[in-house]
Parts: structure tokens; C-alpha cells; sequence
């Protein structure tokens, strides 16, 4: 089962993160992503939700136009979860190259 990152490990899991940021009204964590339209931003909803599936950890998702917003939070422990973080890393890994943290020198 899923453990809720606190302190810490929670504070070093989010510092990999890339333009992920803590939600302010509950335990989860939250990104916003643009597209040049609509189709753009359902075809990254496509992708996210095959990812997701294969996890079975499903996000909360919001698409307006050519916004996407993802928050992530693992019910099981009512908080932000290894889960949560490693299904944001694969959704970077799916957004177009503006979005990925750019390589370290």
C-alpha cells in the first residue's frame, strides 16, 4: 500500500518535480500545461490516460480549450503518495519539450 509523503522525502520528491506545485485547498499536487489548440491538448490527455490506466492511478483533469490542468492525490491516504510523483514525472515525459525540466550542465 501506498504511504502519504510528508517531510522530508515529501520536500526532496517534489524538488524533482518540474512546474509542479502543492495545491493550496488539499493534499495534492497540481500543473497547468497550454497547447496551441484543442486537438494538441486532447492528444496529451490520450497519452496521460493510457499511462494512468497501466498504473491504475487515475488524475483529476481539466481541459478548457487548450489548457490542461492535472492534480494528483492518492485517496487511499488522502494525500500525496511516491504514486502521485512518479505518475507527474511520466506525465512530463509526455509533454511537449517547453514543459520538461530542461537538463542540468
Amino acid at each position: 500500500m501506498a504511504e502519504r509523503l510528508v517531510g522530508a522525502a515529501r520536500h526532496a520528491a517534489l524538488q524533482g518535480l518540474h512546474g509542479w506545485s502543492e495545491a493550496d485547498d488539499r493534499d495534492a499536487i497540481r500543473k497547468s500545461y497550454h497547447f496551441s489548440d484543442f486537438s494538441e491538448a486532447w492528444a496529451f490527455l490520450s497519452r496521460i490516460a493510457l499511462a494512468a490506466e497501466k498504473m491504475d492511478h487515475h488524475p483529476e483533469i481539466f481541459n478548457i480549450y487548450n489548457r490542461v490542468l492535472i492534480i494528483l492525490s492518492t485517496h487511499d491516504v488522502e494525500g500525496v503518495s511516491e504514486r502521485d510523483i512518479r505518475l507527474a514525472q511520466i506525465i512530463d515525459e509526455l509533454a511537449p519539450e517547453r514543459d520538461r525540466r530542461p537538463p542540468t550542465p
